[in-house]
């Protein structure tokens, strides 16, 4: 995961660099540079970020529906029950 938060960081600076590029050319706008940086930057990082970190957010989903149902990591025996169950007299 490290890895793809790095290519991540390194695709949004390239990104930030163009859309200056294009802020601060003569023949180029603020705006132009705006919609560069959301069009080249932030939604393809939104969209290859969600596809590549789905596996992640499956893993830490699975890891929590264990701990709150109490079942062991190792896939061993369950828990007893803390508290015997009451009997009534026949």
């Amino acid at each position: 995961m490290p890895v793809v938060l790095l290519v991540i960081v390194g695709w949004l600076y390239v990104a930030l660099m163009m859309s200056l590029a294009e802020a601060t050319h003569s023949n180029g706008s603020v705006i132009g540079g705006i919609f560069t940086f959301v069009l080249y930057g932030v939604a393809p990082v939104a969209l290859v970020g969600y596809i590549l970190l789905t596996p992640a957010r499956k893993r830490a989903l699975k890891a929590r529906e264990k701990a709150e149902l109490g079942q062991p990591d190792d896939g061993g025996e369950t828990p007893a029950d803390p508290v015997a169950p009451v009997r009534k007299e026949p």
